[in-house]
């Protein structure tokens, strides 16, 4: 018995050692396999997105946001009535039930997601509910302050917090931030071990971004469309600000817009930003980059005469004629020919120059090709490849032929306001970065010199005399403020390939104030219904843009005088360059035998400069002359010529 003992008190005291090094063994040493099975059994993995970075205006205007949301999941291994829950959580969250309770009945499953990012009110719904195996994880989610404003620009986020669209697709790679992995920690039974019913962990949040959007114009720019667009039950419009001088862009707008906190009750059409991924057929406003090229080519000048067909003018087997059959002129000064949109005159200006020299000027001014960084889906447009026959070449001449997106023409028209520049663009003022602190700020890009200042300066001038009486661009100037700019009225292709006589894009480009420009503005109305001419439709919304612009800068109203034109020693040899042009060309014309071009001198300029010609001469109102009989270019006989004044005549 003593032997059976000790036997067995030997056996059990070596069978406790072996339990205790097998245990220090455990607890001391590593061991690989057992590690992981402790991490499956009591760690859970869960991939979280950080904080997405805010993206602001220029003034700190809070455009696009993340706020706390909570994401709802289940451990349906603890869950004692899944069909029940998901009978309840279907109900709250407005889900399938039977779908809900495919993924909670497998009890052999530790964790499933149920729904991410719900507000704190349905949070709460849920907690009421009280069912052991549900647990919330914070996340954020994105939210739009302002809803539709700017909509088609800023882009939308999709259900993982990844950019769908617009800016937030662009800079995702930054905004989004460094994704994060959660260890969800479990007891010995695997329920989740939670801090208050959530998980908190510490992320790289995304890095914010400041544009060059200026909110308040934003909003000024989209309700004049939307206006514009009911006024004339357009199909939609779009609209630009830009910064003359740098190319920053103020604001860029698309009605019908969207709202980005819910994109998907639009259609993907409505989320396009139109304003760079679908080119137009611009019309008339490409009128001013003909006579841009024929300027620097040296091969025109303001008072250069054209003869205008009196309507119609064949090419080939093919017409060309005015926009208004009204118009019949015969000769028009190229300065005419831009202030009363002559299509003929512009064909002959063209023709003179020859399709290298207008496609040369036209890729100068960035078309054709791609000219911003920032905006995603940018559209080329197509200026065609060389050569072209003469009927196109006229086509082109006054925007048809060719394509260009909204962008492209806003940014044509500031190098001609700011003197002669073309600049690339942009709409990132500043970039930064959470973690470092760092600040990367972006500014103006300029691409190359495509006018010389005189050549810009003559483009400025003649520009203004388009929104002076008798212009096409009339119902474009606002009190106090001198305007330049350029009416658009262009036909649309039909689905035959033909140009519809129904349907019809209206425009206006132009900057002001044109003496020292600050805001470049373009409006694009497609098929606005009954009134389709750019003056009539896109030149008012113009105006009233234009005079919040200039009333939001604090800019003083200024009287046009010669001093007020243009500012440097240079440019002030240039300014009226209409009078100066016409003072210089009387005498050839009265050589001649032709009736000069007297239109905007005073009585005494042109009473000294006829004065050497002994003609019989009548006078009639008070102001400037704004216009003659004979008409100017006409054969002057032996007979009176009659001088016609008025105020503000030029």
């Amino acid at each position: 018995m003593k032997s059976r003992f000790i036997f067995l008190f030997l056996s059990v005291s070596l069978l406790w050692i072996l339990l205790i090094l097998r245990a220090a063994y455990l607890q001391i040493l590593p061991n690989q396999k057992l590690s992981k099975l402790q991490n499956r059994q009591f760690n859970t993995v869960v991939e979280l997105n950080p904080r997405r970075g805010v993206i602001y205006d220029r003034n700190g205007v809070e455009l696009a946001a993340s706020v706390a949301a909570y994401s709802l999941y289940a451990d349906p291994s603890i869950l004692k009535a899944p069909k029940t829950t998901s009978r309840q959580l279907a109900r709250l969250l407005r889900m399938n039930p039977s779908r809900l309770f495919k993924k909670l009945k497998d009890s052999d499953r530790k964790f499933v997601w149920i729904a991410r990012r719900l507000n704190r009110r349905t949070k709460e719904k849920v907690e009421k509910l009280k069912i052991q195996g549900l647990a919330f994880v914070e996340e954020s989610r994105r939210i739009f302050p302002h809803e539709k404003l700017l909509g088609q620009v800023l882009g939308f986020v999709g259900g993982e917090g990844q950019g769908l669209g617009g800016l937030e697709w662009k800079f995702d790679h930054l905004l989004h931030g460094v994704l994060k992995k959660v260890s969800l920690r479990r007891d010995a039974f695997g329920r989740p071990l939670l801090m208050n019913g959530r998980i908190f962990s510490e992320s790289t949040d995304g890095a914010d971004i400041t544009l060059t959007i200026d909110s308040s114009l934003q909003y000024a720019l989209e309700q004049e469309l939307y206006s514009t667009v009911e006024k004339y039950q357009a199909k939609s419009a779009v609209g630009l600000i830009l910064d003359a001088n740098t190319s920053e862009i103020l604001a860029m707008a698309n009605v019908p817009t969207f709202n980005p906190n819910r994109p998907l009750r639009v259609q993907q059409e409505i989320r396009r930003n139109r304003a760079v991924t679908d080119p137009i057929e611009p019309g008339s406003t490409m009128k001013a980059f003909t006579i841009a090229s024929g300027l620097r080519a040296g091969l025109i000048a303001p008072n250069t005469r054209f003869y205008c067909e009196d309507g119609e003018f064949k090419i080939g087997n093919r017409t060309i004629r005015e926009a208004d059959k009204k118009h019949k002129w015969e000769w028009l000064t190229v300065s005419e020919i831009l202030a009363y949109s002559s299509n003929i005159g512009s064909s002959k200006i063209a023709l003179k120059l020859g399709d290298e020299r207008i496609e040369e000027g036209l890729r100068d001014f960035g078309f054709g090709d791609k000219i911003s960084e920032d905006l995603p889906g940018e559209s080329r447009g197509v200026v065609p490849t060389l050569p072209w026959r003469e009927h196109l070449l006229a086509n082109i001449s006054f925007g048809h032929g060719l394509s260009a997106t909204p962008l492209q023409v806003a940014n044509a028209y500031a190098a001609i306001a700011n003197g002669g520049v073309l600049h690339r663009p942009f709409i990132v003022k500043s970039i930064r970065n959470k973690e470092t602190g760092d600040l990367e700020v972006f500014e103006e890009q300029s691409v190359h010199r495509v006018l010389s200042e005189k050549d810009a300066a003559t483009m400025r001038l003649l520009l203004m005399g388009v929104t002076n009486e008798g212009g096409t661009g009339v119902n474009a100037r606002i009190k106090g403020f001198s305007v330049a700019g350029k009416t658009g009225t262009a036909q649309k292709v039909n689905e035959e390939g033909r140009y519809s006589r129904t349907k019809f894009v209206s425009s206006f480009a132009g900057f002001v104030p044109a003496n020292d420009p600050k805001y470049v503005i373009y409006i694009v109305v497609d098929e606005p219904k009954e009134n389709y001419y750019g003056s009539e439709v896109a030149a008012p919304a113009f105006a009233k843009l234009a005079q919040i612009s200039t009333r939001r800068a604090g800019l003083q109203p200024t009287l046009i005088t010669q001093d007020d034109v243009l500012k440097s020693e240079n440019q002030q040899r240039h300014m009226r360059t209409h009078q100066i042009a016409r003072k210089v060309s009387v005498e050839l014309d009265m050589k001649s035998s032709t009736v000069p071009d007297l239109r905007g001198l005073s009585l005494r300029e042109a009473l000294q400069l006829l004065k050497p010609f002994d003609l019989d001469i009548s006078v009639h109102g008070h102001g400037r002359i704004s216009r003659t009989e004979p008409m100017a270019g006409t054969s002057l006989e032996k007979g009176p010529l009659s001088l016609y004044l008025e105020k503000d005549s030029f």
